[in-house]
């Protein structure tokens, strides 16, 4: 008997381009990858020659400043030497509460690091005419000069800084309603009263008398006197 030939089998059209479009697939993702990257090599190379636009962040953080221009209030002439400073360091521990109601309640307690500085100057405005004696003959000098000052201190608020701060219950409650900015004003007054009197307690005033009296010792030497005399004063 003859043998009998298998069919051959056919497949629908359906089924062919179905495995050639899944055969394809690789390829065209990465033709598509290749061309992607060749596009974003394109765009940098393009911006670093600034050739293309710079595109920003759409969701970049903004700032708006609404301030109003500077309002100029007063203007002074000084005629003053500042012939030293120092700088001062203060730890203030203000507690404020309310007698027999427990600290838990009512209690304010701040723990601030303030840091400031205090001028030392002398104050040529007040000089009469009689403060200052010229001797052309014998080349000779005298002044008499008001006893040097202290300026208030001045809070630096970069290197200020509160450390600790507690609050009672009650204090609590009260400021998520209300800010009363009175409160660390008081923090920053004890901080400047004490710098200031710790600068009074220091050599800053005998430092500024030094110092004004070298400078114009220095000043009319150079004007061609040879003697200079320095006098400061009572208070």
């Amino acid at each position: 008997m003859a043998e009998q030939e298998e069919p051959t089998r056919e497949f629908p059209p359906a089924e062919v381009k179905a495995e050639e479009q899944k055969r394809a697939a690789p390829r065209v993702l990465a033709f598509m990858g290749v061309v992607f990257v060749a596009i974003v090599g394109l765009c940098f190379g393009l911006r670093a020659l600034n050739v293309l636009p710079t595109f920003d962040n759409p969701f970049s953080d903004q700032e708006i400043d609404r301030s109003q221009p500077v309002l100029l209030q007063s203007m002074r002439d000084l005629s003053r030497y500042v012939a030293a400073d120092g700088t001062f360091q203060v730890i203030v521990d203000l507690q404020q509460n309310k007698e027999n109601i427990p600290e838990f309640l009512l209690n304010r307690r701040t723990l601030f690091v303030g840091s400031g500085s205090v001028e030392a100057y002398v104050d040529f405005s007040t000089l009469a005419g009689s403060a200052l004696t010229v001797d052309e003959t014998n080349k000779s000098v005298k002044i008499t000069l008001p006893p040097p000052q202290l300026s208030q201190a001045a809070l630096d608020m970069e290197r200020s800084y509160v450390v600790a701060e507690e609050r009672g219950l009650l204090n609590r409650i009260g400021d998520a309603f209300a800010s009363d900015p009175s409160k660390q004003q008081r923090v920053y007054r004890e901080a400047q009263k004490r710098i200031t009197e710790a600068a009074t307690a220091s050599e800053l005033d005998q430092r500024a008398r030094e110092n004004t009296q070298r400078m114009l010792e220095s000043l009319l030497t150079r004007l061609g006197y040879t003697s200079v005399t320095v006098t400061y004063s009572s208070p």
